[in-house]
């Protein structure tokens, strides 16, 4: 590492005293516990299960996408069991209104007062299931909550619990009846996730833990080393104190604009991408036991970081290029650091 590695600012210690540094180790020991308890459950995605804990180290929200069957809730149900958190699941549908998502107040005669009954979004994990079934009007009712981690109802800020998370789940095959997320929607998102058939083996093994009722079995049991709330909000606060150097910092940034000199793009990605690119960076380098960000870090990142917040121009789409692979090919004109 250079002598510009960033370092977070520590608080101001009284002479001769020295604060502890993070326990790395224990940090490590943790998030490998958790992530084999997720694969235990979801058998054959763990591209995808390091993924999302990426995005819940982050505090950051995911976006999925695959056909139907592919075991979208079960991850998410397993992630909220592997720490104690609370789970709710909203299927998104054309009739679904947006006090149905957040909640309301209504009128009690009785007592001559509103009350405030809380929607499904006061929870840990949310699971927002097909997400483009519901008209904008609908979706843009999550748009504040994963923003300010607040719900406004009748007037007051309501806070949502910490950890708060939005797994939102799209089909990429059918697509009458669904009404597109609008890009400042989809910036809110953290990650893209794109989840695939498992391949003979992992589905020989699902099938049969599947069959036999074991994953619902291992669902209801707590599994061993359940991380508490606390510990994981511990977890969360060591992501800005992963080392980042200035070198690594300015290749993600270089890889984000390099989108907005791409020909093969109508719409590059923004300043958040910046961002989320960099967060997604530091949380996969402590995810691997490490606390230093490497520009393999950023450039694993890249793709799911701006997948969905890009636009590829119609020569593009006509030949059939995909955002991935465009993406792809801009990544591969930017020089990593040496380090």
């Amino acid at each position: 590492m250079s002598d510009t590695t960033y370092q977070p600012e520590q608080p101001e210690q009284q002479k001769g005293e020295q604060a502890p540094g993070p326990d790395w180790q224990a940090a490590s020991e943790q998030l490998a516990l958790l992530r084999n308890t997720v694969n235990r459950l979801l058998i054959g995605q763990e591209a995808v299960v390091d993924q999302v804990l990426i995005a819940l180290l982050t505090s950051g929200h995911v976006l999925l996408e695959g056909v139907p069957g592919l075991g979208k809730t079960l991850l998410v149900r397993a992630l909220a069991n592997c720490f104690g958190g609370s789970f709710r699941r909203i299927q998104f549908t054309p009739d679904l209104m947006p006090a149905d998502v957040t909640g309301h107040a209504i009128y009690q005669m009785a007592e001559g007062r509103f009350e405030v009954r809380r929607g499904p979004v006061f929870t840990n994990l949310l699971l927002a299931d097909e997400i483009n079934r519901a008209p904008a009007k609908t979706q843009a009712a999550l748009l504040e909550v994963m923003q300010e981690k607040q719900v406004t109802i009748d007037g007051e800020a309501l806070p949502v619990p910490r950890p708060f998370m939005v797994l939102a789940t799209q089909n990429p095959i059918e697509q009458e009846g669904t009404y597109p997320l609008p890009e400042a929607e989809l910036d809110r998102f953290l990650l893209k996730i794109l989840i695939d058939f498992p391949d003979h083996e992992a589905e020989l093994k699902l099938a049969a833990a599947a069959s036999s009722g074991r994953i619902e079995q291992h669902l209801q049991q707590q599994p061993a080393g359940q991380l508490t709330i606390e510990q994981l909000q511990e977890l969360q606060a060591l992501i800005p104190q992963v080392a980042l150097d200035r070198q690594v910092l300015d290749y993600a940034v270089r890889l984000v604009r390099a989108t907005r000199d791409a020909a093969q793009l109508r719409r590059p990605a923004g300043p958040r991408a910046s961002i989320g690119l960099l967060q997604a960076a530091r949380a996969r380098a402590l995810l691997s036991g490490r606390e230093f960000v490497l520009p393999d870090d950023v450039k694993a990142m890249a793709v799911p970081v701006m997948r969905h917040r890009v636009g590829l121009s119609p020569d593009m789409e006509i030949d059939g290029e995909t955002p991935d692979s465009v993406l792809a090919q801009i990544i591969d004109t930017v020089e990593a650091p040496r380090l």
